[in-house]
């Protein structure tokens, strides 16, 4: 029985075991980074400062803090209001969140592809889910 594999290695072919060690040592990197992102927290803060949504670097809600006094929780619009300061403040976070994990992601990512990403070859091959 002949090996299917055998030719891949040598001279101008692949080498099985090379290839797998860099897939274990990135995919070490990737863990790695997802850790640090799950560990930093960054904030949101609007209205200025009334209300502060905190996030992990990987998205995950962590807090929201309201400033006493500014807010009216016996009115209906005061409490609409407020919805909307969370849900900016919450965007504001998640912009963050997202560029902390683009720049802790990115080259990780792009290492992934190959260079198969989106014309121009800085966009990794897919888009990370946080």
């Amino acid at each position: 029985m002949t090996n299917p594999l055998e030719g891949l290695g040598g001279e101008g072919g692949f080498d099985l075991n090379a290839i797998m060690q860099q897939a274990q040592a990135l995919q070490s990197q990737i863990v790695d980074a997802q850790e640090k992102l799950a560990e930093t927290i960054v904030d949101g803060t609007v209205a200025g400062g009334a209300v502060t949504v905190k996030l992990t670097g990987t998205g995950e809600l962590v807090g929201v803090e309201i400033k006493q006094g500014e807010f009216d929780g016996s009115s209906p619009d005061d409490l609409e209001d407020l919805g909307a300061v969370i849900v900016a403040a919450y965007r504001e976070a998640k912009g963050k969140a997202d560029a902390l994990a683009g720049e802790a992601m990115g080259p990780l990512a792009g290492g992934l592809g190959g260079g198969m990403g989106a014309p121009g070859g800085n966009e990794p091959p897919f888009k990370l889910g946080f």
